[in-house]
């Protein structure tokens, strides 16, 4: 787990209804970013599924599909730990 600190300039109002509702407690402000980062992930991937699809190529093998993954998932481990560490990677 890592801990980080954070500092909102937020509108009055807008504040305000966020801690009402309590949208401004770290659990739930977890809970939001989880969410925002599989939308994100997933538009990413919806994206790439319509280029590929508009460009009428050959469906990619599994095989290659799965080393692309394993790929990003390598460089954005490398890329935490270079922040976590202070470390450009």
């Amino acid at each position: 787990m890592t801990t980080l600190e954070l500092k909102l300039n937020l509108p009055s109002r807008l504040a305000r209804e966020a801690e009402a509702a309590g949208l401004l407690t770290p659990q739930a402000l977890s809970r939001l970013l989880k969410d925002a980062v599989q939308k994100q992930a997933a538009k990413v991937l919806l994206d790439g599924a319509t280029r590929a699809s508009t460009l009428g190529g050959k469906p990619m093998p599994m095989k290659k599909i799965q080393s692309e993954v394993n790929a990003v998932r390598a460089d954005r481990r490398a890329n935490a730990l270079g922040k976590a560490t202070g470390k450009r990677v």
